[in-house]
């Protein structure tokens, strides 16, 4: 990857890659200290707690004194992004597609856990160490599968984004993104049936009324996600079958 001279202070430092001679940090700090502090606001407050000023106040520093491992606030949201993800799982004897289906689900699961990642990660493509994990053992599985390059990492991509709608969807049904919504799934359900009509929406009025929304409070959940998850393996499967026949066309 280079010398540490060569990236930017936050990456050079999320991978160990800085240069010893480099001046600056205060002794004791360190970016797992500041990104730990910085989670920790995060998953309190929402971003919006999260301030140079809010994290060093947790850790008893000066403001200035973060500067030397983070420049920015940019660079302290690209570090959490990273330092939030857990390990992926690993491929094991599993076959592609009961790999990705763990791999996406633990990808939502680890999201919906941190909230605030929902509003970051999207804008932030991976570039530490854990992120950048995530997405090698994802193209690692789909290698195995007799798909690389370009393909693979559109189909990781694509599992990634719908790991964060579907993150998206089960914090706003249960009130953790905007509080002003409405009061989970029964409540969007009666939301939508006083807003719609048959004339302007025939489709989501036919919905509605066969009860395809629900009223559970888990009906956002394991159900719809797996379906969803279904029909993008099934492409993916559908896709490798076409590789292996000497087929292009989509």
């Amino acid at each position: 990857m280079g010398s540490g001279d060569e990236l930017p202070t936050v990456v050079a430092r999320m991978w160990g890659l800085e240069s010893a001679s480099r001046r600056g940090p205060r002794p004791g700090l360190t970016l797992e200290r500041i990104t730990d502090a910085a989670i920790e606001l995060a998953d309190a407050e929402g971003l919006a707690g999260v301030r140079m000023s809010s994290v060093a106040a947790r850790l008893g520093v000066s403001t200035m004194s973060l500067y030397g491992y983070v420049p920015s606030k940019d660079d302290l949201l690209t570090a959490m992004v990273d330092a939030a993800a857990p390990d992926p799982p690993e491929p094991g004897r599993l076959t592609w597609r009961e790999y990705l289906a763990r791999w996406t689900r633990a990808n939502r699961d680890f999201l919906a856990g941190h909230p605030w990642l929902l509003a970051v990660s999207p804008l932030t493509p991976p570039i530490g160490p854990r992120t950048l994990r995530w997405l090698d053992r994802a193209l690692t599985s789909l290698a195995g599968a007799g798909l690389a390059g370009v393909e693979a990492v559109n189909i990781a991509s694509t599992l990634s984004a719908y790991a964060v709608s579907s993150a998206t969807l089960q914090t706003a049904m249960t009130g953790t993104v905007d509080e002003a919504g409405p009061e989970g799934p029964a409540g969007y359900t009666a939301l939508l049936t006083r807003l719609v009509d048959g004339r302007g929406y025939p489709g989501l009025a036919a919905a509605l009324e066969s009860g395809a929304f629900g009223a559970a409070p888990d009906w956002v959940e394991d159900d719809d996600f797996a379906f969803g998850l279904t029909l993008l393996l099934d492409g993916i499967e559908a896709l490798i079958a076409r590789r292996r026949e000497g087929r292009t066309e989509p």
